[in-house]
């Protein structure tokens, strides 16, 4: 510096010389393209700097000039050897005096030795700087502890509640939340524990199987609301069909105002943005429609893939589900009366029990022994009347389950029988195209018009010798309607009427209930064509 420090421009030089960032703004970094000057090891925290290389002839005031334009400066500690200790108020500036270090200072115009220097400026080691760093630090790690303690008391799971012990009063207590809906999941949960902490013996078996039945009467219940929820969905998807199939409705409305809008009647007195509008309208009315449309669609299609058209199929599913009911029936039988028989063992060893206590206690508790004897014995006799009950069920179900077995397997008989008059059926039909005849012939002669009339024969015989007994016309007509909205019944009775060696009409029934039935006869009309 060859200005003397009077002059108010000469720091501002400096600095630009130095390339260092405008006065008086604190904290403003310092240039990138000036190289750091050499120093050594930086402590932790520094906020002291050393200054070598000072005027002999230098005061306080000086370093103060030159040195505050850096930052605030809290403590100066001069030697008398040339040397200070400059302790500033922040780290960032420090840095900021560094980069004074190497340049010469002159006291005025003066050329004497005392009045010049060359400044050497290195961080120095103070016990405040290290003093302060270190309980800056232990300060960050308390807010980042007590941060670290609120997120996991924040993700930790809520703690269950505690489960009391059992006992026969906790025990009463719960088989009366255990009856009630709103409490039985509480219940629940304080039976489960109790199980788990092997709280069951022999002596509060009993009590344990009654909660248990308590639990398994709920079952019910459960069935019921998820019935009767899905009774409410179905109910809200038809009410989306019917509120969709409405939208629909006022979109062909609309769409119906924008293409008469568009007619020359109208259109022409229209502008030309007007006429950009209603198109853009449109056509935008349109693919709204067309998706919302296409939607409904697809609900009806899922509705419709739904319904089952084939009755045999129907009826083995409902023999299956019978027979998987039947069997369900009887497993939850044999478990209830296993349940009983043991219920019925341990009434039996608890009377032996009192029996021989019996013998042995005074006459003074003979009348309480006594009683408790009659009420067991009473207990005993209901749960043998029960359990005879239970196996004359069971072996009803059982029979039912043998019936519906026989049933199956005479469905499986009648199916294997339809297949193989199909394939009789099917040679017949290739024999009579390999015969002598003439195709003309054939055809003028047959009964059968069209191919669509050998197609309502093919079912036809095929529904009635599934119903050996006949169907009426009516019966016919209503499962050929699930095929084909078109047939007329008339066609049908006149087409089962031109084929005599194959249907015939039968009067059954008395009285009231008299009534026509065809049936098939297709093979005894075989063997006498």
């Amino acid at each position: 510096m060859t200005l003397p420090m009077s002059d108010p421009t000469a720091w501002a030089t400096a600095m630009n010389n130095l390339g260092m960032a405008p006065l008086g703004i604190a904290g403003q970094p310092i240039l990138p393209d000036l190289p750091p000057p050499a120093t050594r090891e930086r402590p932790p925290g520094c906020k002291t700097v050393f200054v070598g290389g000072l005027p002999e002839n230098g005061t306080e005031q000086i370093i103060v000039e030159v040195f505050e334009q850096c930052g605030e400066i809290i403590a100066i500690r001069k030697s008398k050897k040339n040397f200070c200790h400059i302790r500033f108020a922040e780290e960032y500036m420090v840095d900021k005096a560094l980069y004074l270090s190497g340049y010469r200072i002159r006291l005025g115009s003066s050329t004497d030795k005392k009045d010049t220097g060359r400044l050497h400026v290195d961080f120095a080691q103070a016990r405040d700087d290290l003093y302060e760093w270190e309980c800056k630090q232990r300060m960050l790690a308390r807010e980042e502890r007590h941060r670290r303690r609120m997120e996991e008391e924040r993700l930790r799971p809520p703690s269950p509640p505690p489960v009391v012990h059992y006992s026969d009063h906790e025990c009463s207590i719960v088989a009366e939340k255990l009856k009630d809906d709103s409490k039985f999941s509480e219940a629940v949960q304080t039976l489960l524990t109790w199980i788990e902490r092997g709280e069951v013996n022999r002596r509060s078996a009993n009590n344990f199987y009654s909660m248990i039945q308590s639990a398994n009467s709920h079952v019910r219940r459960l069935v019921n609301e998820k019935a009767a929820h899905e009774k409410d969905m179905e109910e809200a998807k038809e009410k989306f069909k019917q509120a969709l199939s409405g939208i629909l409705i006022q979109f062909e409305q609309i769409v119906a105002v924008y293409h008469s809008a568009s007619k020359q009647k109208a259109w022409d007195h229209f502008t030309k943005a007007q006429r950009k509008n209603i198109s853009v309208w449109c056509k935008q009315a349109e693919e709204i429609r067309n998706i919302h449309n296409d939607e409904l669609m697809g609900i009806r299609r899922e509705e419709e893939m739904e319904m089952s058209d084939d009755e045999i199929e129907e009826m083995t599913e409902t023999k299956e589900t019978e027979e998987s009911a039947l069997v369900s029936q009887a497993e939850a039988l044999k478990e209830e009366n296993d349940s009983l028989r043991w219920q019925l063992d341990a009434y039996r060893n608890e009377v032996e029990l009192l029996k021989q206590e019996q013998g042995k206690v005074h006459r003074e508790d003979d009348p309480n022994k006594e009683q408790q004897l009659k009420l067991l014995q009473q207990a005993l006799q209901g749960m043998q009347q029960h359990l005879l009950k239970v196996q004359e069920e069971y072996k009803k179900k059982e029979a039912e389950l043998e019936k519906l077995k026989d049933d199956k397997l005479q469905v499986e008989k009648m199916l294997e029988n339809l297949k193989e008059k199909e394939s009789c059926a099917s040679r017949l039909c290739a024999s009579n195209q390999d015969s002598e005849y003439p195709l003309e012939k054939t055809m003028n002669s047959s009964p059968i018009k069209s191919e669509r009339e050998a197609l309502l024969v093919g079912i036809i015989s095929t529904f009635l010798h599934v119903h050996p007994f006949g169907a009426s016309i009516e019966y016919i007509c209503s499962y050929l309607h699930r095929l084909d909205n078109k047939i007329c019944t008339s066609d049908v009775e006149c087409l089962m009427g031109r084929l005599q060696h194959t249907f015939k009409q039968e009067m059954t029934g008395v009285g009231a209930s008299l009534e026509k039935r065809w049936k098939f006869c297709g093979f005894e009309g075989l063997k006498l064509t």
